[in-house]
Formats: C-alpha cells, sequence, structure tokens
C-alpha cells in the first residue's frame, strides 16, 4: 500500500499593485486635457457656438428690445414661458452659452499655443534630410548629365534659391556606386512656411476676437431712450429707457456726455417704404456748449469710445390742458410707441399728475395717433406713414395714477390695474385733428395742439471694438495665408552615371495644400535640365590630364639613334 501526498494549491499570482489614487487622477485629467486641446475638438466647440447663436437670431432678446419679448410672450402663452427657462431670450448671457464660449477658449489656448511654439522653433531649423528612397515621393524623377557631380548639385541649389526655397546641402554617408539608392550628397529645400503661419494666425485671431467679445461684454454697457425734438438726454442710466451693462463697470465709468435733439427726418418712397432717417444733434460734456453734427441709421456718432445710433423714430402728439382756476399746460409731448411700421399708427399716454386736487384727482391720457388720419366704421385708423392729415383719438382718464406706489409702470401706458379697480375712470374720449378740442364734464378742455417727432437713440460704449476689428482683419488674412499658400519640399541627390561617366541628378517633390501637382513638379524638372545643359555646354572638356615632373628636375630627352 502506498501513499500519495495530497495534491499541492496552485500558486496564484500576485496581483499588480494598485497605482496611487493621486496618479490615477492625474492620468485622466491629462487625458481630458489632451481631448480638450485637440484640434478637432476646437472646431466642435466652434461649430456648437453658431449653432448656440441661432435662437439669438430667431427669438427676441431682452437685451434689445424688451417690448418684442412681452409681445411673444403675448402671442405665444404656452411656448414662451418654456423658452425662457431655457434661457431662450437671453441666449448670449445664458450659462451654457458662456459654458461652450469658455470651453472654447481654453480649448484654442491650448491648441494653438504649443503649435505656435513649434512653428517657431521649425521656421529656425534647418530643411529636413532628404528621404533614403526619393522614387517614393509623390513626385519623382531623374536627369542625366554629363557634369560632374558637385557641379550638378551646384545647379540644382541655384534654381531651387531662384524660385526661393530654403535651401540645405548636405554630404552623402559614403561613397556610393552607380544605381545605388543610399544616400549620396544631397540638396534639401522647403518654402511655404507662410501656409503654417496663416494657420497659426487665423487660429490666434479666433483667440483675440473671443477677448475682445469677452472685454467688450464685462467693460461694456449700452442704454436706450427716445428723445422729442428739442428734448435732450445725458449718459446716465437713470435716464435711460431701458440699458444693460457688463458686470465690471461702475456709474463712475460713464462718460461725460449729452446729446440735444434738434431736428429728426424722415423720408419715405412712393410706395411708403422708408427711405432714410436722420437726426440733427448736438452734442457735448455736460455744460459745454454743444457740436452740431447729423447722424443717421447707419451712421452714428463715434466720440471718445461712445457711438450713438438712431435705431428708430415715431410721434409725439403735443396736448394743451386747461383746468379751471389753474394755469394751462400749453404743448405738452408724449412720445406714441409705433404699432403698426407700415403706417406708423401709434400707441401711447400722457399722465399729468400735478393737474388735480390731490393724488385721487389726477388726469391722465391714452390715445392712438394716426399720421394721416381717416375713420372706418367710426374707429381712427391710419392709411400712409408720413404725417398728411396727423389724427388723434384721446381717451380721459381722472383718478389716481399709481405713481406713488412703488410699484415699476410704464411711462407709455396706463396701469390698467387701476383702471380695473375703478381707481382710474374715463371721464372723456374724442377724436381731434390739429386745433381741435374736447371738454370734459369739470369744464377741463384738452386740445390737440400738433405734434412733433421722436427718435430712437442708443449709446453704446464697447471698449473691445478695435480689437475685435484688427482680429478680424487678422483673421482673414490668415484664412488667405492657409487657402492660397502650398508648402513644398524638394529634394535633390547625385550618383554616378550607371557606366561611370556623367551624373545622375535624382528629385523628389512632396506637396501639401494642393491636388494638382504634377505641372510644377514637370516645369521644376525642364528648367532643371534646361540648366544642366546650359552649365554643361559652358563647362570646357578638362583634356587628359598632365604628365608631373620629376624630383630631380626635368626628364632627360631620349636620344634617337640615326637611321
Amino acid at each position: 500500500m502506498s501513499l500519495t501526498a495530497p495534491p499541492r494549491p496552485e500558486a496564484q499570482p500576485t496581483p499588480p499593485p494598485r497605482p496611487p489614487l493621486h496618479r490615477l487622477v492625474t492620468g485622466r485629467l491629462l487625458r481630458w486635457w489632451r481631448q480638450l486641446t485637440a484640434m478637432r475638438t476646437a472646431l466642435m466647440l466652434l461649430f456648437l457656438l453658431a449653432v448656440a447663436a441661432i435662437p439669438g437670431s430667431l427669438l427676441p432678446q431682452r437685451s434689445l428690445s424688451q417690448a418684442s419679448v412681452n409681445r411673444y410672450f403675448a402671442e405665444h402663452p404656452t411656448l414662451a414661458p418654456v423658452l425662457d427657462r431655457l434661457y431662450a431670450f437671453d441666449v448670449f448671457s445664458s450659462p451654457w452659452f458662456a459654458a461652450i464660449y469658455l470651453l472654447l477658449f481654453i480649448s484654442l489656448i491650448g491648441c494653438v499655443l504649443p503649435r505656435a511654439a513649434e512653428h517657431a522653433r521649425a521656421s529656425l531649423a534647418p530643411p529636413p534630410v532628404a528621404p533614403r528612397h526619393l522614387h517614393r515621393l509623390p513626385e519623382s524623377g531623374e536627369i542625366v548629365t554629363s557634369l560632374a557631380p558637385d557641379l550638378a548639385l551646384d545647379v540644382a541649389e541655384e534654381e531651387l534659391r531662384v524660385r526661393r526655397y530654403r535651401v540645405a546641402r548636405r554630404e552623402g554617408r559614403g561613397a556610393h556606386s552607380a544605381g545605388s539608392s543610399g544616400n549620396g550628397p544631397e540638396v534639401s529645400a522647403e518654402k511655404g512656411f507662410l501656409r503654417e503661419t496663416g494657420n497659426l494666425l487665423f487660429h490666434l485671431s479666433l483667440l483675440a476676437l473671443l477677448l475682445g467679445l469677452a472685454g467688450g461684454k464685462l467693460w461694456g454697457y449700452e442704454g436706450s431712450i427716445l428723445v422729442t425734438e428739442g428734448q435732450g438726454f445725458c449718459n446716465s442710466f437713470q435716464q435711460y429707457d431701458t440699458y444693460s451693462t457688463g458686470p465690471l463697470v461702475e456709474t463712475s465709468d460713464l462718460s461725460p456726455l449729452c446729446v440735444d435733439l434738434t431736428d429728426f427726418r424722415a423720408e419715405y418712397e412712393q410706395d411708403r417704404t422708408a427711405a432714410s432717417f436722420t437726426a440733427d444733434i448736438e452734442y457735448g460734456p455736460p455744460g459745454a456748449e454743444g457740436r452740431a453734427t447729423t447722424i443717421g441709421v447707419n451712421d452714428p456718432l463715434r466720440t471718445g469710445g461712445d457711438r450713438v445710433y438712431v435705431t428708430g423714430h415715431g410721434f409725439s402728439p403735443c396736448f394743451t390742458v386747461t383746468v379751471p382756476g389753474n394755469e394751462p399746460f400749453t404743448d405738452i409731448c408724449a412720445p406714441f410707441l409705433p404699432a403698426d411700421l407700415s403706417t406708423m399708427a401709434s400707441e401711447g399716454a400722457l399722465k399729468l399728475p400735478d393737474l388735480g386736487a390731490g393724488a385721487t384727482d389726477q388726469l391722465a391720457l391714452q390715445g392712438f395717433f394716426a399720421p394721416t388720419g381717416v375713420l372706418q366704421g367710426g374707429v381712427l385708423t391710419s392709411v400712409d406713414p408720413r404725417p398728411l392729415d396727423p389724427q388723434v383719438a384721446v381717451f380721459v382718464y381722472r383718478g389716481y395714477l399709481g405713481l406713488d406706489s412703488g410699484l415699476p409702470q410704464s411711462v407709455y401706458s396706463l396701469d390698467q390695474t387701476q383702471i380695473d379697480r375703478e381707481r382710474l375712470n374715463r371721464v372723456g374720449a374724442a377724436n381731434l385733428s390739429v386745433g381741435e378740442s374736447t371738454t370734459l364734464p369739470d369744464g377741463t378742455v384738452v386740445a390737440f395742439s400738433g405734434y412733433k417727432e421722436f427718435a430712437a437713440l442708443q449709446l453704446s460704449h464697447d471698449p473691445g471694438q478695435l480689437w475685435v476689428l484688427g482680429s478680424s482683419i487678422a483673421l482673414l488674412a490668415g484664412l488667405l495665408g492657409m487657402l492660397l499658400v502650398r508648402r513644398e519640399r524638394v529634394f535633390a541627390r547625385v550618383r554616378p552615371g550607371p557606366d561611370g561617366g556623367g551624373t545622375v541628378l535624382s528629385i523628389g517633390s512632396l506637396t501639401r495644400g494642393s491636388a494638382d501637382t504634377g505641372p510644377r513638379f514637370t516645369a521644376l524638372t525642364d528648367e532643371l535640365r534646361a540648366a544642366l545643359s546650359a552649365r554643361a555646354d559652358r563647362t570646357p572638356d578638362p583634356g587628359p590630364a598632365p604628365v608631373a615632373p620629376s624630383a630631380d628636375g626635368p626628364a632627360p630627352e631620349k636620344e634617337i639613334p640615326p637611321s
């Protein structure tokens, strides 16, 4: 009986030690950084930024027109709140747009700066060594010449320098026999560095453009106001109807500028389309004598980094209100906002809180202005944007306007809440032409005394404007360099001819940025062949080598015996 030992358990392989946590985190961060700074990622982010800007072009934006946003809410009561939660009406200040913008900015920095450093090193380095097998290049060929190898290589170097190539000449690594493909004496030439320079300039300019836009948003501001002829405004946030500022702008940063509107002219074509809007203004620092100039829609005032634009126009009906026992208020004008741009039919309100005996005895006019008014079914409407027959339909209210309630309300309309609560009651209505009036039950007379025109002015301050302009020009120059310049490399190598006589000049070319390189390479080889032939014709045949004298002097003449 034999006893066998129990089988020994197989040894389990020892698992490799787990890398430290900080190495795992560092490696993952490096992989994310490489992916973020890849050129493919930068292009994707740039495309995503363009797509993200589409809603800002299709939907009204609060920074441009709050009235348009309100109108969109009224027309789409179900869809508008959903879009508002997605920042569709504040696209360019939304968190998701800022995130794309910031990622693109970081990606461009990490992608372009290393490439710029590498390009700078390459531009200072000599052309690369010629490849061992020139016949494997996209364009290659051979030229047989009777010149010596050094002279043939001199001709090739000269022709390449004439064509503005950077040329480097190198000796071979050893002797080579005829037909060998080894490295003999060679010439390397290249040109077209402006292509990569244009590529880098394009991306650096794009980076500078993003910086300029960001600077304009951080330190820029703009404000809009309606100014009636004969009135003006100063650059103060309290005077603007609407304004927006960058997060780094303070009130003390506003430039001291006041603008007065002296006259406004709107001209129309025969089909009632607008031809031109021009405004005569005076501008200057507060308290100083103003300088006169004329501005238009595409011709703003530019001064001290500020720009004043004409963005719209309209009419301000003027009224004279006479309350029994009080001094009349003459020619009180209020801007009416256009409701129909094709006919300039406008709606607005005039609030007179100081005419009554107290806060509950205030007066207000809510009206409809028609530049060329006609009655259709007893309702006033306008048929032409030109003021050919101005008329106004007014509704007169008396009561409490709610101006001191602390709640914001529009200066261009009455507070409907006060009307619904019957704290503001209608006491009269009339359709008036210029010079006509209506009398209220208490004897108050409201007369339509005429109209003035107003201009919608916008003052903008963008410190990054010139930066953006310069970046855009540089971006265009870089793009032209990318598209028009070819990156070319040409290599030439010499070796002895197949029978030991003459020289074979091998040529190869590598071109980037162009698909049709055959004609250029053919032209180069033809010119090289002609230059080699011309040099061979000018080079004299050296003939047989002379016999060197001996060290003991000239050899004695051999005596010829007589015949």
